[in-house]
């Protein structure tokens, strides 16, 4: 069972990778946030980050997303100028603004797309591709006009998200339309979505033994130590996660303070740390801490409450289970 981590825009950065691998492990691969044509050209600044010298102890993978071949055979042009070879196809952004460029998960809507896109990269050699889709946009059903142009790729994997696009993180998972696509198939797949403890992930292995692996992006934020626990077999305490899980948040923020510019830059990042916030720390400290106006009232938020290793105890933990 292969262990991803899913590219989340805003989110799972090269700082974020960067720390996360170092302090918690356990990932076989990293996928980046989406690099997209911005006016007219590559973005710059998912270029620094895919190009990052904290990307070394990881080798995440890009993840491109296009509207159409051009942009497309554009992106990969780029990439393959800065050495990668092994590049992620993003057909499953859900956010209304990519799929109504066609981008994303709006591929899904246009298979001519798709068969330009196939046509390229089977004779691209030098490049391995996979792809990481939902089950359409508004149906979960759209993703049967696809399946030929996929299966004419050679692709490393396909990774699925069970929703439709219009869903963005909610509702239910197809799950009966996922084991359809992956009988259609000819690629390995991956399973992506409310991926959350170690026991999730053993169930999906249970329940498919052959999937080839799982791709979590929230639930790694919410909780870094996720495939270092399925890996050891064992469920970390509460205090163990916290601990650590403090370690990541400061490791971020000494970060942060290094390469940003001002105190308030440096607070509405870290800020952004508590937005997938874990279960093992008290909802009423993460509150203090986003309320804070200041990087010095954070800090003593921070320092009173969780430096000296008051975190959620067990008692509380269970209860609130």
């Amino acid at each position: 069972m292969k262990l991803y981590i899913a590219p989340l825009q805003g989110y799972t950065d090269a700082p974020f990778r960067h720390f996360q691998q170092e302090i918690f492990g356990g990932a076989d691969g990293v996928f980046t946030p989406f690099l997209r044509v911005e006016k007219g050209e590559p973005c710059r600044r998912t270029l620094r980050d895919i190009e990052s010298a904290l990307n070394k102890n990881h080798k995440p993978v890009p993840q491109i997303i296009f509207r159409d071949a051009d942009e497309f055979a554009q992106l990969v042009a780029e990439l393959k100028a800065r050495g990668f070879r092994r590049i992620d196809l993003n057909l499953g952004c859900p956010f209304p603004p990519q799929v109504h460029k066609g981008r994303g998960a709006g591929v899904l809507l246009r298979p001519d797309v798709l068969e330009s896109v196939a046509d390229i990269i089977r004779g691209d050699s030098g490049v391995e591709y996979s792809v990481k889709m939902r089950l359409g946009v508004d149906r979960s059903d759209q993703w049967h006009p696809l399946a030929g142009a996929l299966n004419s790729m050679p692709l490393v994997h396909v990774a699925v998200h069970p929703r439709f696009a219009r869903q963005q993180y909610r509702g239910e998972l197809y799950y009966d339309e996922f084991e359809a696509l992956a009988d259609e198939l000819r690629h390995p797949i991956v399973f992506n979505g409310e991926i959350g403890t170690p026991g999730d992930i053993g169930a999906l292995s249970a329940r498919y033994q052959w999937l080839h692996g799982v791709m979590v992006g929230r639930g790694i934020l919410s909780r870094p130590s996720l495939f270092a626990e399925y890996r050891q077999g064992v469920e970390w305490t509460p205090q163990e996660r916290s601990e650590l899980y403090l370690k990541l948040h400061n490791a971020l923020l000494e970060h942060y303070e290094s390469v940003l510019c001002g105190p308030q830059q440096i607070l509405a990042k870290i800020k952004t740390f508590w937005d997938y916030p874990p279960d093992c720390i008290e909802a009423r400290i993460i509150k203090k801490m986003c309320k804070a106006r200041s990087l010095a009232d954070y800090r003593t938020v921070v320092r009173e409450n969780l430096a000296g290793g008051r975190f959620r105890t067990e008692e509380i933990y269970h209860r609130g289970k």
